[in-house]
């Protein structure tokens, strides 16, 4: 099926914090490790790297300290293909930072970012040639969690009506309970939700926010306006529902997890790449988790995606033949699945 809403081909701009990341190696409990390795986190930068490794021509805007952190997540988010052109350097406020500490029960995250550098943007962001030339802004739940004046540069993105922006927006709820030092949370979030032309959002997340009964269809119903709303049901499936009523639904793949934080970016990334593409919402969303799963297979948030052949064959598949991989223990063995 068809989108019946897409965004106009053309460049992507991702725009919020990207940390410098903390995580014990091997993978254990933060306060058992002898051994840290440094990477980087943000969930925009996730997308725009991902979606430079679809092909996808991306810049990310932000703004990093003048420190040896904020030189490592510039020169990885370089690194995969992102133009960093037009990122900050913030000669008075430090990058921000986050620890990782893994347990059976799920990944603690601890932050370290009041005051960062990122947390100093706002809405003049907006006025930039990057965004002002871009076919699609992609903003997160996060950012105007940060400060005021980022709440206020994701506010202004989304002001005007859709057809009154120069850009569509794409928008991934992203909840993140630690940065919401009030109430307003669930308020805030479906305002800025329901204003964007593309949503992203988990249902346990939606649940959590909007009331423990929901399902994907009742998201749709909470959030009436975007042009497609994609409600992920973690290892179990994701919907999109556009507005026109049509709605698809795509199992996940099933793979080996080694920790689960960033594959929400990535799911975005290859959804979006696959809108950007002109593919059906069907292969949209097949492009989507084949995504997350590279971000579940590693320990950082930027995993390898399978070859490109690997990828044609997975689109390519017929409903059923998707279902049977959608079931395999891990969907990238060349033995249960079509390849690498």
């Amino acid at each position: 099926m068809t989108a019946s809403w897409r965004p106009a081909p053309g460049p992507v701009v991702c725009v919020g914090e990207t940390m410098a990341a903390l995580a014990p190696d091997p993978v254990g409990p933060l306060e058992e490790a002898e051994h840290l390795r440094l990477t980087v986190a943000g969930a925009e930068s996730n997308v725009a790297m991902y979606l430079a490794d679809h092909g996808v021509p991306v810049a990310w805007l932000s703004a990093l300290g003048d420190d040896a952190p904020g030189r490592r997540v510039r020169a990885a988010v370089a690194a995969a293909g992102v133009d960093v052109t037009h990122v900050r350097t913030d000669p008075d406020r430090p990058t921000g930072l986050l620890l990782k500490s893994p347990h059976r029960d799920g990944t603690h995250v601890h932050y370290y970012r009041s005051g960062s550098a990122a947390s100093a943007l706002g809405p003049a962001l907006l006025d930039t040639r990057p965004v002002r030339a871009a076919s699609l802004l992609h903003v997160s739940g996060i950012t105007p969690a940060l400060s005021p004046s980022c709440r206020d540069l994701v506010s202004r993105a989304l002001a005007a009506a859709p057809d009154e922006r120069p850009y569509a927006v794409s928008f991934d709820v992203n909840h993140r309970p630690a940065l919401w030092h009030d109430d307003t949370a669930a308020t805030v979030l479906r305002d800025l939700a329901d204003r964007a032309d593309v949503v992203f959002v988990g249902l346990d997340e939606a649940q959590n926010l909007w009331g423990a009964g929901l399902t994907a269809a009742g998201v749709r119903e909470l959030l009436p306006h975007p042009g497609i709303v994609v409600v992920k049901d973690g290892a179990d499936s994701a919907t999109a529902a556009v507005r026109d009523g049509d709605v698809v639904v795509v199992p996940a793949l099933r793979t080996l997890v080694v920790e689960p934080v960033g594959a929400g970016d990535a799911f975005a990334a290859g959804f979006l790449a696959g809108l950007l593409r002109g593919e059906t919402l069907t292969r949209a969303l097949r492009l989507g988790h084949i995504t997350a799963v590279s971000a579940l297979r590693v320990t950082g948030d930027h995993g390898p995606l399978p070859g490109p052949e690997a990828v044609r064959r997975l689109l390519a598949l017929s409903a059923e033949e998707w279902a049977r991989v959608a079931r395999a223990q891990d969907a990238h063995r060349e033995e249960r699945s079509p390849g690498r």
